[in-house]
Order: structure tokens, then sequence, then C-alpha cells
């Protein structure tokens, strides 16, 4: 059983399920519209350029968390796949999915982009495991912080090494699929790395260096 490792955002998905979770938070007035959206697209942008300050995100991205309950997150949650996800799914990136499916191979999604966000994202994809930034809980509520390592950048890598060793899999044979030359640090680890509708210091890495580069959008 072979390793096949997807990212999330603008891999599997044609757009970004952070970015896009702000707006939503915008659209629906649970957030100060002006400074959210300034913010949220400013930090686009910035993970875009890649030069993020990850912890910085994080404490504006995971601060609207702690307002509401496990059960209010959720409905909310549902609101916004129907009304965000659904718009940006991707029947390629199933039929990919599926394609590893039926070599028997493991299905994990790797995303900065935190837990609360993805997984039911991951779920409706159908993969075996998630590895995700995670926001820290207190008494099933969300504080605002964040747990551990966060996914993103070297931190993929270090949160796939303890997941390695937790689940005794291999990188042996395995696969990585990403758009961004963030994931880079990652791509190098793997056997069979994939440019997925590529960023272009990700494309220009990928020509020089010989790698599959795949588009999954229509």
């Amino acid at each position: 059983m072979n390793l096949a490792i997807f990212d999330l955002d603008n891999t599997l998905l044609g757009g970004d399920s952070d970015y896009l979770w702000g707006q939503f938070l915008v659209e629906k007035e649970l957030v100060d519209p002006d400074y959210y959206e300034q913010e949220n697209q400013r930090f686009y942008d910035e993970y875009k350029a890649g030069t993020l300050n990850i912890y910085e995100f994080l404490e504006f991205s995971l601060a609207p968390l702690k307002q509401y309950s496990m059960q209010q997150l959720s409905q909310l949650h549902q609101d916004f796949m129907d009304n965000k996800i659904a718009s940006i799914w991707l029947p390629k990136a199933e039929a990919l999915l599926d394609q590893h499916r039926k070599n028997n191979d493991f299905l994990l999604i790797i995303t900065a982009t935190n837990h609360f966000v993805t997984a039911p994202i991951a779920e409706k994809l159908g993969v075996d495991d998630i590895i995700a930034t995670m926001p820290e809980q207190t008494n099933q509520q969300y504080t605002g912080k964040v747990s551990g390592i966060p996914c993103f950048q070297a931190g993929k890598v270090e949160r796939l090494s303890q997941w390695l060793a937790d689940k005794n899999h291999s990188l042996d044979g395995s696969y990585f699929y990403s758009d961004s030359y963030n994931d880079l640090p990652l791509l190098l680890k793997v056997t069979h790395p994939v440019a997925v509708d590529p960023d272009e210091k990700l494309k220009q890495y990928a020509i020089d260096n010989h790698w599959s580069i795949l588009s999954l959008r229509d």
C-alpha cells in the first residue's frame, strides 16, 4: 500500500477554503466586514507570495471560532459547504482520488488550513485521513489559539513525520500532489512529486526538475 498525499486548497479544490471561510464570515456579518475582508485578503496575498507569517495568520483566522458553540459552528460549516465549497468542487480531483483507491493506495490530505474548516471537506472527499493545523480546544470550545505545530511549509514535513511514525506508514513509493511552492519541503521528500495547477514558482521548479505537472481544472 503506497501513500498518496494531497494538498487541499487549489489542488483538490478549485479555490482556497481558508480564504473562502473568511469571505463567508464577512458575508454573514459574523465579523467586522471591512477590517476582516482587508486582513483576509492581505494574508492570502502573503501566502501566495511565500511571505506569510503563519502564527500571525492563525491568531487572526482562529479568533472567530471561540465566539460560538460547537453546535453553532457545525451549522455554520454546513452552510459554508453548501454556499462556498460546492462551487469549487472538482470532478477531476474525485477521479484522481478514485484512481489511487483502485491502486489500493492510502489517501491522505495534508493542509495548512485548520482542521475545523477542512475535516468535513476531507470526509466528503472520502480520504482515509487528514493532517491539518489544529485549533486548540478546552472543554469542547475553541480557544482561538493553535495547538501544536502549524501544518505549513516545513511544518508539513514535521507533522507528516510524526504521523508516519504513529501509523507505521512509509514514504517509499509515495505521491504528493500540490499547487504551491510553499509545499516544496514536502514535495522533495516523496517518491513522486506532482505539481497540480501550480503557481509560477512551483511550475518552473517542476519543469526544471522534470516533475509531472497535472491540471484538475475543467
